[in-house]
């Protein structure tokens, strides 16, 4: 059974994930983080639906030991190919995924217009699975809805280049012409790279554009449903230790990379993340790993 005092679980194909796992630590201070980035197998976003769920299914199988109280699927993709899927053989864990958020804040955003205009930038399997769209019209069935994959974005802001780029600047007004063209009333950032460049698509799409940070609306979800379950650590009264929750990170290749950017993604610094070879994944003893990394 679920504990207030067990962690919140973030999980993702490498960093992208970190915009959840901050807006997280901003919403709940007190609480302790665990981050999985799955940096072997990036990308996710030009894979298969099984082969998602397969990667994301060891992850689960690795973290259970640590007795999370709510896992995130921090991604964009693995949440579209992978997270029905995961539900259904994990059904005593509480798991949440990007897009239901995402969507949710797309729809209140998009006014009173009678047929919104509402447009999604992700990566190309996010947008090969119409995820959003259906969770979109779900919720506004009269709603035009443009999907647009950006597969160079994530490589260029995992390179370092941030708002004030010109080629990131390029690359944005060649992806965006189109829904402009068709008078965007909302833009749904679809995935968890693109807050690091909000700066640079405001200014591509205009301030009568809204857009929807899917990091902060999938941390929102997660206050929520911690809330409605009482699961919810305490903070720190006044008075005492002023250290927050921690944040223990593990991924699957190159942790000093990992290391690298996490700052530049939390804006803090954090320690090195645990390396856990994709092998230890598939093996039957990786509570082991985890006790002797604890």
């Amino acid at each position: 059974m679920a504990s207030p005092s067990g962690p919140i679980a973030v999980v993702d194909s490498g960093l992208g994930g970190l915009t959840v796992a901050a807006a997280l630590r901003r919403a709940l201070p007190a609480e302790d983080l665990v981050y999985f980035g799955d940096t072997a197998h990036l990308p996710y976003g030009n894979k298969s639906a099984d082969t998602v769920f397969g990667f994301i299914r060891q992850i689960i199988r690795f973290l259970l030991p640590m007795r999370p109280k709510h896992l995130v699927i921090a991604c964009n993709t693995a949440t579209a190919l992978a997270l029905p899927a995961v539900t259904q053989e994990f059904p005593g864990l509480s798991v949440s995924g990007v897009i239901d958020p995402g969507a949710r804040a797309a729809v209140a955003a998009a006014g009173s217009r009678q047929v919104p205009v509402i447009g999604v930038i992700a990566t190309e399997a996010t947008v090969r699975s119409k995820a959003y769209g259906r969770a979109i019209l779900r919720r506004r069935s009269m709603a035009q809805v443009l999907l647009r994959a950006t597969p160079l974005l994530v490589p260029m802001i995992e390179e370092g280049r941030n708002s004030e780029d010109p080629l990131l600047d390029m690359a944005l007004r060649q992806y965006l012409k189109g829904m402009l063209a068709h008078r965007l009333d909302v833009l749904v950032l679809g995935c968890t790279h693109y807050p690091l460049i909000q700066r640079a698509i405001a200014r591509v799409t205009g301030p009568k554009v809204k857009l929807i940070d899917s990091a902060q609306q999938c941390a929102q979800d997660v206050v929520q449903r911690l809330r409605r379950k009482q699961l919810l650590r305490l903070p720190a009264l006044v008075g005492a230790s002023e250290a927050g929750g921690s944040f223990r990170g593990y991924v699957t290749d190159d942790p000093a990379r990992f290391a690298a950017l996490a700052t530049r993604f939390l804006q803090t610094r954090v320690d090195p993340p645990v390396l856990v070879e994709p092998g230890r994944l598939h093996m039957p003893d990786s509570a082991a790993v985890l006790r002797a990394t604890a």
